[in-house]
């Protein structure tokens, strides 16, 4: 399980430290993808096999389900962690999550996030009111 906040710049090559914490959990390679609220999402494999086969059981005829997968599937990248801790973040996925100098990286279960430290501070900003609200409406699902 990952857990926990963390503060790194990523370097004018792309690289970023993982913490030390996280590496073990994520293995010597993890997969590296897209995800939601513009952060990139890294999962290790066997949490990464289980997403891929509950996204091909998804049906090919909806057109929300082919939009997602492209969307998990088109980003991912294997990613190795270097005997300094870092891997490499590839352009593409650096762009997308607005990656620059600082991020923060958040143990969140089963996956880690990585977060340019700007979006992460105005997402939890704008969420900090609306916590109360959103825990009521988790009832709903026995937490």
């Amino acid at each position: 399980m990952f857990m926990g906040e963390y503060h790194h710049n990523v370097d004018n090559k792309g690289r970023l430290i993982v913490p030390a914490k996280f590496r073990e959990g994520l293995g010597d390679t993890f997969v590296l993808t897209r995800g939601l609220d513009q952060c990139l999402f890294g999962y290790p494999m066997d949490e990464w096999k289980l997403l891929e086969e509950k996204l091909k059981g998804l049906p090919l005829t909806k057109k929300d389900a082919r939009a997602f997968t492209r969307f998990f599937f088109s980003g991912a990248t294997e990613c190795e962690i270097d005997k300094q801790g870092r891997i490499n973040i590839s352009s593409p996925l650096q762009q997308y999550a607005k990656l620059e100098k600082e991020c923060v990286i958040l143990g969140v279960s089963d996956r880690i996030e990585i977060w340019s430290k700007g979006l992460w501070e105005d997402y939890f900003a704008g969420s900090e009111e609306s916590f109360a609200e959103i825990a009521e409406n988790m009832i709903g699902f026995d937490i």
